[in-house]
Formats: structure tokens, C-alpha cells, sequence
């Protein structure tokens, strides 16, 4: 199968080669793309170095598939170009998650609803992927009526800029390029993207709007609060979530351990709970501190820890391409 990786030179660019060989896609022919300025660059896959290519060129090629991390505006503009020469794109950026047309896909939940018609197909949030694996089944059971949640999410998700200033302000040196409006070693910021007109941030509105769309329910309620921190491993997220059928605890651990993609993690009496350093380089999304909320009814208090380059962006977006060859849409 011939496939393009749009940002192949970016942190989650690589983290797709890598997975794409993990996996053992199908690749006959790589063409790895990124901007002007990585032109005449090499990157490697399966030991064979592969130089840079253009955007024009890749088209030109028509590759069967394109994974793209290249930002809102390149998938914008570029996205269509390869659908149009019959190239079925996989987007990570937030171009298309809203596009009533186009699918939001987590394969565990929804990729059934692909159809041969689907030639853009948007990758979630990082965010909202980790938090709706670990919630879908427990929704089918129990019927979600609100979902509070507070992320705590990794530099890597803001890209190498991030983790450079992390890096630097730890080294005790001043960032040199920083990313962020204020120092994040030993620090926390309450502001991941832009602020909207309601208070609450583009990141923030990812998460309730996308949950919506991804379990087709637009019943549910979710607020949220993203605040990023000095951790480099995956993004954590404290969820409290109100259902409309009261559980037992027994059956909200059955259910998570039978659900695909889940790990629970969840021993305190040897404090054995999800961690961003236990999540790093994990395809899983690892789930504990399950308890129930005693302050109110029908409602779960759960910690949910992923890593964002992985299930996240790329792992999210290679399994779309493998359930696309299972479904007949995409010829291996």
C-alpha cells in the first residue's frame, strides 16, 4: 500500500512512522512530506532512509492513504487535493472534526460508520479519545448524563516547541523559543489553545463537542477545564460522571476490564494507579482511582492517563487505516 505521512518530520509525524512499522502496515511505498524547509531532509523506516517530498509530489503519486499531522490550515487546503486524486485522508488536526460531512472516528466506538464515500476522515481530540474509550461502554450501560472533567496534559501535546522550553527552563537556562506565555517547569498552566468568547478555551469546547459527535448523543452535558502540565509521558484527566441508571462498582470494573483499548490500573493498597510515565510508549488507555462520587447519586469518579503521541494522535489514526482494510474500504 502506498502511504504518505503529511508532517513526517514532527513529533507525532514520527510517532506514526513508528507505530505504522509496530503494526507491520502494509507499506509498499512511503512518501514521508513535510514543509519547504525539511526539504533534502532523510527520514528512516524499517532501516531504509526515505528523503523528504513535496506536497505536489505526494499527490502527484497517489498514494491510497495520507496521515496528517500538519496543522488546521495545511489539512484544509491539502486535504481535498488528495481526496480528489481518490486518497483516503486520515486527519489529526481539528480541520475537519466538526465538518457535519466528514466522520470523527475512534475505531473501538464508531468505525463501523465508515463507508467508501469517506475520503476525509478526522482524527479526535487527544483528549477527548482517551476520556470516550474509557466512558463509551460504561455509557451503554448506564446512559451518560454529564461528564465533569480536568485534564492535566503533557508539553508533547503542544509539539517539540514545548518540550524545548521544558526542557531549557529545567536546565536552569531562559526559553530560548518559548511556546507558552509563562514558564511551565514547576508550574502549571490553566490554558491549552485559545480562550473563546464563553471564558472557556478551543481545547476546552474540543471535549464537549467532539464526545457528543463520537457517541451520537448530543444529550450529553461535559464541561471541562485543560491545564497543561511539566510532564512529558501522556495527558491524565480526573473525570466525574453523572449517569441516568444507578451501577455497582463490581460492574463498572467488569465493564472497563471487557472494554478494547482499556487498562485498568487500579491497586491502591500497593498505590498502583495510572501515571503518565507508565502510560509513555502504551497503546492502552489505563484507567483507575474508580470510585463512587458520595456527594451525589448515580455518579463515578474515575482517572483516566494516556499517552497523547500514541492512542492519542498516531495509534488513533493507523487503527482508522487497519479497520478501513477490514471494512473493504481500503485495499491492502
Amino acid at each position: 500500500m502506498k502511504v504518505a505521512v503529511v508532517g513526517a518530520t514532527g513529533l507525532v509525524g514520527g510517532e506514526m512512522l513508528k507505530v505504522l512499522a509496530e503494526r507491520n502496515f502494509p507499506v509498499t511505498e512511503l512518501l514521508p512530506v513535510a514543509s519547504e524547509r525539511s526539504m533534502g531532509q532523510e527520514i528512516e523506516y524499517q532501516g531504509k532512509k526515505y528523503q523528504i517530498v513535496s506536497m505536489d509530489d505526494a499527490i502527484a503519486a497517489r498514494p491510497d492513504v495520507a496521515i496528517f499531522s500538519a496543522g488546521g490550515g495545511v489539512s484544509k487546503e491539502q486535504a481535498p487535493r488528495f481526496a480528489e486524486v481518490g486518497t483516503v485522508v486520515i486527519d489529526n488536526s481539528s480541520a475537519w472534526r466538526m465538518d457535519p460531512t466528514k466522520k470523527l472516528v475512534v475505531p473501538e466506538i464508531n468505525a463501523k460508520q465508515l463507508t467508501p464515500e469517506d475520503k476525509i476522515i478526522a482524527n479526535p481530540n487527544c483528549s477527548t479519545i482517551q476520556m470516550v474509550l474509557a466512558l463509551h461502554k460504561l455509557h451503554e450501560a448506564f446512559q451518560i448524563k454529564r461528564i465533569v472533567v480536568s485534564t492535566y496534559q503533557s508539553v508533547t501535546g503542544t509539539g517539540k516547541k514545548a518540550v524545548d522550553q521544558l526542557l531549557e527552563e529545567r536546565a536552569g537556562q531562559p526559553a530560548s523559543n518559548p511556546a507558552y506565555p509563562h514558564r511551565i517547569d514547576l508550574n502549571v498552566l490553566p490554558h491549552i489553545d485559545v480562550f473563546e468568547a464563553n471564558g472557556y478555551t478551543k481545547e476546552e469546547m474540543k471535549m464537549v463537542n467532539e464526545t457528543k459527535k463520537i457517541l451520537s448523543d448530543d444529550s450529553i452535558q461535559v464541561t471541562a477545564t485543560a491545564v497543561r502540565i511539566p510532564v512529558m509521558g501522556g495527558h491524565s484527566e480526573a473525570l466525574n460522571v453523572e449517569f441516568a441508571r444507578d451501577f455497582a462498582l463490581e460492574e463498572v470494573y467488569r465493564i472497563l476490564r471487557a472494554t478494547e483499548g482499556v487498562e485498568v490500573v487500579d491497586e491502591i493498597a500497593k498505590n498502583s494507579y495510572p501515571m503518565p510515565k507508565d502510560a509513555h510508549g502504551k497503546d492502552a488507555v489505563l484507567v483507575g482511582r474508580i470510585r463512587r462520587d458520595e456527594s451525589q447519586p448515580r455518579t463515578l469518579n474515575l482517572w483516566v492517563v494516556a499517552d497523547n503521541l500514541r492512542k492519542g494522535a498516531a495509534t488513533n489514526a493507523v487503527q482508522i487505516a487497519e479497520h478501513m482494510i477490514k471494512l473493504g474500504l481500503l485495499k491492502a
